[in-house]
């Protein structure tokens, strides 16, 4: 996945069967999808690939046992179905992942455990494995810092987990391996229209700041809470969309909640799902779900939502974290299509919405992660009867992702599949790249020389932020390992002492943002 042969592709003039502005998860799996029914396809990205919502999730696959309890039965087996394809496509970024709802009178017990057994049976042949009422020794058990005052026993059932950048990143690398053209940091800043039709954008490279023409027979705005932005540009008078909701995670040492279930909490005051999750050796607490008026590309926690998220941690858990514990808080904007009253999040449409416009500009906003693939083939059949395409059958169903490995094995790059070898033997090539960027970080040189290579990795933050998930693992063990990083990439990219400088200032900048205490102290090493 080489960005300077993307742009190659992009300035030439040739005509696209389909042009996809965003490339986050819908965006991107719009991209797989058109692919592989063998269209000609070309995506561009503003920022960098899930930049944005796409790589600030709970890291669930999961059916939402909420809706569930909402009665929104179809939405449930439709994310449950997709979940269950999601995990067998790329069984190196995910997994079964056992949860564990704590229970502190029988009523709940007996309610949770009758209303997930509907769970299992809705996921029909794609179950995980089979839900079950426990008893509170093997709540303890699974979850061994539990409250454990009042507690009576539990429920248990499972959903899936998963690395939302990476497989943003392994979406995108599926694509270019079927054709697709994809590019980041190249941004939509006008549409072009033939006879009032939406035939293609004018693209500028943020790099080198060059604009051109892509012309496509088809566009689809799938720029999650920016779609808006994009409908303006096709038609100044529309009304807004979507309406934006954030939630917060905090991130926490594994110690807070060892072993190897999650904990999951049905009902918050704010009628939310609260998890606290085991992830990449940590434990990540969330959401929150609150309505904000303005959409940031850079999202911040809001006081009230760090004092909710923690005082519900501290409900739940025997060893009540202090500020100094939280490793990371980062935030997300959750695309909630308007349907009544905006100021009532939770109230809003969590399936996805295809909106097709005079101009015959397609724009899809909503859904989740589970379902991105469900989404891409909607709006992929969309665009086929719009731009007269190929009537092709979708091909993603049964189709394994990028680095697609049949039982991965125990490495240090697992989340690699079929490529760990590959970067191991990177590693062994120059014995430097072997060690970690830093002590308390996963991340080696080898993989930020990867990144650099394979993965259109272009600055500090998007190794660090999304290539790896140092940033949200650790933010100040993150903003220490920006100088190495940034050295690494600059020998890559052919940059100067210059660039390095400014992208060891700006990520800092940027990564002070996701530490919970005292980020004005921080300086990288």
């Amino acid at each position: 996945m080489q960005r300077t042969r993307a742009l190659d592709h992009l300035r030439s003039g040739e005509t696209f069967d389909l042009l996809i502005i965003g490339g986050g998860a819908t965006g991107l799996g719009t991209a797989v999808e058109a692919a592989t029914r063998g269209w000609r396809v070309a995506l561009v990205e503003r920022g960098d690939f899930a930049q944005g919502t796409s790589s600030r999730s709970t890291k669930l696959v999961h059916g939402g046992v909420r809706y569930l309890k909402q009665g929104n039965i179809s939405l449930v087996r439709e994310a449950l179905r997709e979940r269950g394809h999601l995990l067998r496509n790329a069984p190196h970024l995910a997994h079964d992942m056992a949860f564990v709802i704590p229970s502190y009178s029988q009523w709940n017990r007996f309610f949770y455990g009758v209303g997930l057994k509907a769970y299992d049976w809705l996921a029909g042949s794609l179950s995980l494995g089979p839900s079950r009422m426990i008893s509170r020794e093997e709540v303890i058990r699974r979850l061994p810092t539990v409250e454990t005052q009042g507690l009576v026993g539990g429920v248990i059932y499972h959903d899936g987990q998963f690395d939302d950048a990476r497989m943003a990143i392994t979406l995108a690398r599926t694509a270019t391996n079927h054709g697709a053209i994809v590019a980041n940091y190249c941004a939509c800043v006008a549409l072009v229209k033939t006879n009032g039709r939406v035939a293609g954008a004018l693209v500028r490279d943020l790099e080198s700041g060059e604009e051109f023409t892509v012309h496509a027979k088809c566009v689809v705005n799938a720029t999650g809470v920016f779609v808006d932005d994009i409908r303006h540009m096709d038609t100044p008078e529309a009304t807004r969309l979507v309406a934006a909701s954030q939630g917060i995670h905090l991130v926490l040492p594994r110690e807070f909640l060892p072993g190897d279930s999650a904990l999951m909490v049905p009902k918050t005051a704010d009628g939310r799902v609260l998890f606290a999750v085991p992830w990449k050796n940590h434990v990540i607490v969330g959401t929150t779900d609150t309505p904000v008026d303005g959409i940031a590309t850079e999202p911040r926690a809001l006081a009230e939502e760090r004092d909710f998220v923690m005082d519900h941690a501290r409900k739940y858990l025997a060893k009540d974290p202090a500020a100094d514990d939280v490793l990371s808080v980062y935030a997300g904007l959750r695309p909630l299509v308007k349907h009544g009253d905006p100021s009532n999040t939770a109230a809003l449409s969590r399936d996805h919405t295809i909106v097709l416009g005079e101009s015959r500009l397609i724009t899809v906003t909503g859904g989740k992660w589970t379902t991105y693939r469900k989404m891409a083939e909607d709006v992929a059949d969309r665009a086929a009867k719009v731009a007269g395409l190929p009537d092709v059958a979708s091909r993603t169903t049964h189709l394994g992702l990028h680095g697609w490995v049949e039982r991965p094995a125990a490495h240090p790059y697992s989340e690699y599949g079929a490529e760990a070898e590959s970067i191991a033997r990177l590693a062994s090539e120059r014995a430097e790249l072997a060690s970690p960027v830093h002590e308390r970080l996963s991340c080696t040189r080898a993989e930020v020389v990867w990144h650099a290579r394979h993965e259109m990795a272009r600055t500090v933050e998007d190794v660090l932020a999304r290539r790896t998930r140092s940033l949200v693992l650790d933010a100040k063990a993150s903003i220490e390992a920006s100088s190495a990083v940034a050295k690494l990439l600059a020998e890559e990219l052919g940059r100067d002492e210059s660039w390095e400088r400014a992208q060891v200032e700006s990520y800092t900048k940027l990564a002070r943002r996701y530490v919970f205490t005292d980020p004005e102290s921080l300086e990288p090493r």
